[in-house]
């Protein structure tokens, strides 16, 4: 088991459920497949929030020096 006292919580969204809930960044892939799979015969409607994921790729891409 990973110990998730420092995960960080990633929010999560299901637009076409309605569902947002929080999940530690080491459980993110399984939760999404798991929701996707189980109410949505694995088509992808859970994503991570689109904001952190926009707010994310700006991170990297300046990490990676792509902004320059």
């Amino acid at each position: 088991m990973t110990d998730t006292s420092d995960d960080p919580e990633i929010p999560i969204i299901c637009e076409a459920c309605g569902t947002e809930t929080t999940v530690p960044l080491s459980d993110l892939e399984t939760q999404l497949n798991r929701h996707n799979e189980t109410r949505h015969d694995g088509e992808e409607h859970a994503t991570v929030d689109p904001a952190l994921k926009s707010q994310l790729q700006d991170l990297v891409a300046e990490d990676l020096g792509l902004l320059e």
